[in-house]
């Protein structure tokens, strides 16, 4: 959209761009724009060599990669990015352990749409056990759960791409849905170093055994089908003798 002139409200992108005037002016070619080569009033020529016409074209890269973020803010800034939004709602006095990936977490929840339907609640049921990395529950849940409390109270605003996605999960959550949580953390258990060292080696093992325990099972049915047959006697030819 071009700046109109008199505008009082001159658009977002416009804002954007004169918040970098160095940027701008370090990018600015004056080659790219020629001026008329007319002499000011009540100055002669210096030369009456006439500046060829020019055509804009793109011969600077940095002034390229403005335009393109510049159209690229544009776009945000009329469709704001989908991202994962954690409000604290209470946090406890002392918070001096919060949780990490591999921690377990006893929690009440209550999800709604944007809407305000609720689509689950906790609070009639017992806490809802959430192991950090296991993928039990959606990935925006899951993520905003990291780096909480114990007894902390939080409100998260989760995009569709990191709740149910383009298909929902019908006929509760429509396809593209975006969801609310509010979360209170009831316990906070903290992993152990068994667990860690289980659960970093753990995986790494079985993935190396997986192509060991393959290539035996495949010697042994190479062996199996390439050994010989034991030879069968061959039974005599018993002539009858008539007497």
């Amino acid at each position: 959209m071009l700046l109109k002139a008199g505008s009082l409200e001159p658009p977002r992108c416009w804002d954007i761009v004169h918040r970098r005037p160095v940027l701008i002016a370090a990018v600015y070619n004056t080659s790219a724009f020629p001026a008329a080569a007319q002499p000011l009033p009540g100055r002669s020529a210096v030369s009456s060599t006439e500046v060829p016409p020019h055509n804009f074209t793109m011969k600077n890269p940095l002034l390229l990669l403005l335009l393109v973020a510049a159209a690229f803010t544009c776009g945000l800034a009329q469709n704001p990015a989908e991202e994962l939004s954690v409000e604290t709602v209470e946090r406890p006095e002392t918070c001096s352990v919060q949780s990490r990936m591999g921690d377990t977490l006893q929690i009440h929840y209550t999800g709604r749409l944007m809407d305000g339907k609720v689509i689950d609640t906790s609070l009639s049921r017992d806490p809802l056990v959430v192991e950090l990395g296991k993928r039990t529950v959606i990935p925006g849940l899951e993520q905003s759960l990291v780096g909480v409390c114990e007894g902390q109270k939080i409100k998260a605003t989760i995009p569709p791409h990191l709740a149910y996605g383009k298909k929902g999960y019908p006929p509760t959550i429509p396809g593209d849905a975006a969801l609310e949580f509010e979360v209170e953390v009831i316990s906070l258990s903290q992993q152990t170093p068994l667990q860690k060292m289980i659960n970093d080696v753990f995986p790494l093992v079985c993935l190396a055994l997986v192509p060991t325990l393959l290539g035996l099972v495949g010697l042994y049915l190479y062996k199996k089908s390439s050994a010989q047959k034991p030879n069968k006697k061959k039974p005599k030819d018993k002539k009858s003798k008539k007497k």
